[in-house]
């Protein structure tokens, strides 16, 4: 049924318009009694929880950033059997993203390309949000995403992660530093382990008792990932996601001319899978078996979820393909979910 409204209805609609009608069916079905229906067409096995960070996750699989830029869906989303939502990626200052048009669907390859920019409320607006959210419904277990304001120079990135640590972490289950965006100006180049390093140390002072993990792109050599790998060990981190989106297009099946017509920005979807695999297997390779790996790109089925628990990770994400998917989606990877 999903798969007929999305070929003949969504996808004639422009990416970013259907996202935010999606998010709004989502919001709506975080309100009982939709939310009572959609969480007993979505309940996971009791085996399929995943004890981590601290903390009981119902299920290995959940969100991954970008989805819920603002902390509005986090009701829906867990109603609709997801084991946990990674909100944002929210900057201490609100900003708009970058022009639009700024999401593009490929069709072909089951990806997206995206250059949104950081677009959110900004941590002023969205910690009132998780404060609600907290009390109102804290069963939800909620990761945060913070990332650099595009208006803050790169010199003073730290203050300016400090700033949305201080306000957010205690509102979070566990807090996620984006370095690894390739969306935002100079952003990247913060993954360098002597820029990172300090970076690292300040927010997790920010951050108090909430469990820190940080975000790093499938762009880098294998000896940088391993690097930064070992640094997140040393600084006294509690976990590495692993990865971001790409800004490669090597072996894609759309055509040529709509992937230049796209443009710039990082792209996320089934053409990720084979890197992300091999990002998480060197991650896992450096760190002790007790810290936290998050596995995501590339994941789509059941299937994709074991082979990435298999190879180490702790628990998986995904965005992308709950677009070619549907909101069903995490119902269908806990069904599909080999035991």
């Amino acid at each position: 049924m999903y798969a007929l409204l999305f070929r003949h209805v969504l996808s004639r609609l422009d990416p970013e318009f259907a996202h935010h009608a999606a998010m709004l069916v989502i919001r709506i079905l975080g309100v009982p009694p939709f939310s009572w229906v959609a969480r007993a067409l979505t309940r996971s096995p009791e085996g399929d929880r995943v004890t981590a960070l601290g903390l009981t996750f119902p299920t290995p699989f959940g969100v991954a950033a970008g989805f819920d830029k603002n902390a509005v869906g986090v009701r829906g989303l867990d109603a609709l059997g997801f084991g946990h939502v990674e909100v944002g990626t929210i900057t201490a200052l609100a900003q708009p993203g970058n022009p639009k048009p700024r999401l593009f669907r490929l069709v072909p390859d089951r990806a997206v390309i995206n250059r949104m920019g950081f677009n959110n409320a900004g941590a002023e607006a969205v910690e009132p949000r998780l404060r609600r959210l907290r009390r109102r419904h804290p069963r939800a277990v909620v990761g945060v995403n913070i990332g650099k304001s595009r208006v803050v120079a790169v010199e003073d990135a730290i203050a300016d992660y400090v700033s949305s640590a201080t306000r957010l972490a205690p509102l979070a289950d566990y807090l996620a530093i984006n370095v690894s965006s390739p969306n935002t100006p100079g952003l990247r180049g913060l993954q360098a382990v002597e820029t990172l390093a300090p970076l690292l140390r300040e927010v997790k002072t920010a951050a108090g008792a909430a469990p820190l993990l940080v975000k790093i792109a499938p762009d880098l050599p294998d000896d940088e990932v391993e690097a930064i790998a070992r640094l997140a060990v040393a600084e006294g981190l509690d976990g590495i996601i692993a990865t971001n989106t790409t800004i490669g297009r090597e072996g894609l099946r759309t055509a040529a001319s709509v992937v230049e017509a796209a443009g710039a920005g990082g792209l996320s979807g089934a053409p990720l899978r084979a890197r992300s695999l091999e990002v998480l297997r060197i991650v896992r390779s450096a760190v002790p078996e007790d810290f936290c790996v998050i596995s995501v790109g590339g994941v789509e089925t059941g299937a994709d979820v074991r082979e990435r628990l298999d190879a180490g990770a702790t628990l998986v994400q995904g965005y992308t393909a709950f677009l070619y998917r549907g909101p069903l989606w995490a119902r269908q990877i806990s069904r599909g979910l080999p035991r």
